[in-house]
């Protein structure tokens, strides 16, 4: 059973959980991170999920988990699956076991971190380290951009711990569907139907229509199929919304790349066998001769504010990309060209997506959010205030008055989190780096 597509980034909805345990799951598993959120709660090594929320689903699951005495599965702890965030998980499941005087049960974790010396140490020896999405081979200049690398998991370190007697399991950074999958490939089903599974069930009740997010579903693996079933009563899994999220974040409809391996989805078929059900045939995995390690790390790029100007006046809309040219020069004049960023994102014209933007036509009112980073605390802050005031002193052809050509929700600029940058996102062969994804067991009482 699947309750939510990402552990405590929403908090679970109770009443199809509930329903989904009608059922008799022979696991609960949820996946609880993601590349989503960007690179800052990695670099940070912070959460982007309130503590309340997974402290929520993760007692909502544990206690339901306990009770029925089948094993429960976390992956990607805590966001970003970082070695802090999975031990944060490991003491939030041990309090809450004694909050509830649970008896005793085993706690399986394993850490998903890679020391940057070691990625750096790896391609001085030789070792190539290809980028994905169009990034060039891994550089020691990256490494040295980098404050923290995760590498991903795929479904061995979960299977060593089943093997182990865990009854819970907090995962590092892993593959989603690799969690799901982990149980049904020990299990002894095909590493194709326990892949597809997995990937059906990671976001939840995403594959379900109509759409209504952080609803549970369950999914049911056979020798030849794989059925998945809504567990909210106005939600149904039907070949339509099934096949879609078979799609859902790929660059290639048809293909999951996995440790050791790829998963082909061209061949599936989707027949609808219950009014809730949609049952699924032929996918394919392809194994690789050698097994790589996709890795995720994020660097530091520096402190961020953020001011905010609305503008309403139509000559000053017409004429916005002179306003913002003006505020730029202005902040080149008095700062420089160098030693900092400075982001115009212009809402209501192109700020969603930027030159891909297809309606020409400016709304009627804009909202311009101004994005100012440095590595210097003090020259981010005076770079936003700077821009976002400029964009009212902007001076434009033909206007005759002193102001009234923008408005500004706070006079003050605000400061934002850090600002990150994902600086690798590269495979490398798992020889390279021995020792990944360390497993531990422990007990709920310690």
């Amino acid at each position: 059973m699947s309750p939510n597509g990402h552990l405590g980034f929403a908090p679970t909805r109770p009443g199809s959980f509930y329903e989904s345990l009608r059922h008799d799951p022979d696991f609960l598993i949820a996946d609880s991170g993601s590349c989503d959120i960007g690179p800052g709660p990695l670099g940070g090594n912070t959460c982007a999920s309130p503590r309340e929320w997974q402290c929520h689903d993760l007692e909502l699951m544990l206690l339901a988990a306990r009770e029925r005495k089948i094993p429960m599965l976390i992956g990607s702890a805590g966001d970003t699956g970082g070695n802090r965030s999975v031990d944060m998980f490991v003491e939030m499941i041990q309090q809450i076991a004694s909050a509830h005087q649970l008896d005793e049960f085993r706690i399986g974790y394993f850490h998903s971190e890679v020391p940057t010396q070691a990625v750096a140490d790896a391609i001085r020896r030789g070792t190539m380290v290809p980028g994905l999405d169009g990034r060039a081979e891994l550089a020691l200049e990256d490494i040295d951009r980098t404050d923290r690398i995760v590498a991903v998991a795929g479904s061995a370190p979960y299977i060593s711990l089943l093997d182990a007697g865990a009854d819970v399991i907090i995962g590092g950074r892993s593959s989603d569907c690799a969690v799901f999958a982990a149980p049904a490939i020990r299990a002894g089903f095909a590493e194709e139907l326990a892949y597809y599974m997995g990937k059906v069930l990671e976001c939840a009740s995403f594959c379900a229509e109509p759409y209504g997010g952080k609803e549970s579903v369950m999914g049911e693996i056979t020798d030849s199929y794989v059925d998945v079933t809504a567990m909210h009563p106005d939600q149904r899994c039907t070949p339509s919304s099934v096949a879609s999220h078979s799609m859902y974040e790929r660059s290639h409809p048809y293909f999951e790349a996995l440790a050791g391996g790829t998963l082909d989805m061209t061949e599936c078929r989707y027949e609808q066998v219950a009014e809730k059900t949609t049952r699924v045939t032929g996918p394919k995995f392809a194994a690789t001769d050698e097994l790589f390690v996709k890795l995720e790390g994020s660097g530091l790029v520096g402190s961020r504010y953020i001011g905010f100007a609305g503008v309403r006046d139509e000559y000053t809309i017409r004429h916005i990309d002179d306003a913002i040219a003006w505020a730029r020069g202005q902040v080149a004049d008095r700062f420089g060209e160098g030693g900092y960023e400075l982001h115009f994102h212009v809402f209501g014209r192109d700020a969603i997506l930027g030159k891909a933007e297809f309606v020409t036509t400016p709304a009627h009112e804009l909202g311009v959010v101004v994005e100012a980073v440095a590595r210097d605390d003090a020259m981010a802050k005076s770079v936003a205030m700077t821009a976002t005031r400029q964009l009212f002193y902007a001076r434009l052809p033909q206007v005759k008055g002193t102001a009234g050509s923008v408005s500004f929700l706070f006079d003050e600029v605000l400061a934002a989190s850090p600002a990150y940058e994902w600086t690798v996102n590269h495979v490398i062969p798992a020889t390279a780096l021995p020792g990944l994804f360390p497993t531990n067991v422990v007990s709920s009482l310690s």
